[in-house]
Parts: structure tokens; sequence; C-alpha cells
């Protein structure tokens, strides 16, 4: 599968679970959570659709070769892991009360910044020309 079309899988499904999520907390954990607790978890959900969103961009700028590939590639990869990280870290937080989950978003959110610069890296880059045989 080309790399492109991982990423739209990848953000599809991130964007999908975002949704469900959000439901989850507006139908099953209010009430459940602390205002606090809950707040933390829709943080969690809000930052997971804007990084879906953001890796479908990353997709079609690969697919359109609008910008530098290894910069978008590791931009990707940058947003996939912070996503992972610091929404997970929110949503174990939240969820399970594991408080030592609160030192681990920090880096999942550094890993979404450098995802951002790679967008601007790749974009200032331009896309990659390969001379023609």
């Amino acid at each position: 599968m080309p790399l492109e079309r991982l990423f739209l899988v990848i953000a599809a499904l991130l964007g999908g679970s975002a949704v469900a999520a959000g439901a989850f907390a507006t139908h099953a954990l209010r009430g459940q959570l602390s205002a606090r607790l809950l707040e933390v978890f829709e943080t969690g959900v809000r930052y997971q659709m804007y990084h879906a969103l953001a890796i479908a961009v990353v997709a079609l700028a690969l697919g359109y070769k609008l910008a530098a590939p290894v910069w978008l590639t590791a931009a990707g990869g940058f947003f996939m892991g912070g996503t992972i990280l610091f929404c997970g870290a929110l949503y174990a937080l939240s969820l399970l009360g594991i408080s030592a989950m609160g030192a681990i978003a920090p880096l999942g959110g550094a890993a979404l910044i450098v995802g951002w610069g790679c967008v601007a890296i790749a974009a200032i880059l331009g896309p990659t020309r390969v001379p023609l045989p």
C-alpha cells in the first residue's frame, strides 16, 4: 500500500474513533467522571481529531507531491506517534486515574509540535523534482 493511502486510512480510523470517543464522553462519561476529568478526556478527543485531519492533509500532500516527501513522511509519523502518546495519556489519566500518564502527555505534545515543524520544512523545501532520464 502506498504511504499516502496508509496515512489516509490511519487518518480515517483516528477521525472515526475520535467521533466515537466524543459520543462516549457525552453519553456514557458525563456523570461518571468529575468535570475536570471529563475536560481532560475531551481535550484528548479534540487533539485526536485535529491530528486525524493533519494526517489526512499529509496524505493528500504526499499524493499530489506538493512538498518534500521525506519531511511529509516524518510529519505523518510524528503526528501518529504524538496522537497516540498525547491523547492516549489523557484518556488513561481520565478513565483509569493513572496519574503517571500526565508525564507522558508532554512527550506526545512535543511529537505533535515536531510534526508541524516537519510540515513547515516540507512546504519550504517544496516538492522533490526527479530529473527525467
